[in-house]
């Protein structure tokens, strides 16, 4: 499995204000781009595999709604964990 629990805790304590901060806006994004990175490369091996691909592109529309929230409520937590993040926009 490659997300463990203790990965989610790490990356919520990372990017969250705790462990158990699961619902700020800068933890999902984080753990959404995890998650994407991850099926990208699963994709770069198994290019025929449309579920994940689905997967893939809902995920990150997902992220793309919570980036367009954190921009829309604070422009520089939304400058922040991009730049910490490095994700293009």
């Amino acid at each position: 499995m490659y997300l463990t629990p203790e990965k989610k805790r790490e990356i919520f304590e990372k990017y969250g204000s705790g462990p158990n901060d699961t619902g700020s806006p800068e933890s999902q994004i984080a753990l959404f781009t995890h998650r994407i990175s991850h099926l990208s490369s699963h994709l770069k091996n198994n290019h025929k595999d449309y579920n994940t691909e689905r997967s893939l592109v809902k995920l990150v529309g997902k992220r793309k709604d919570f980036l367009d929230y954190l921009k829309k409520i604070d422009i520089e937590r939304y400058r922040a964990i991009i730049a910490e993040l490095g994700i293009r926009k």
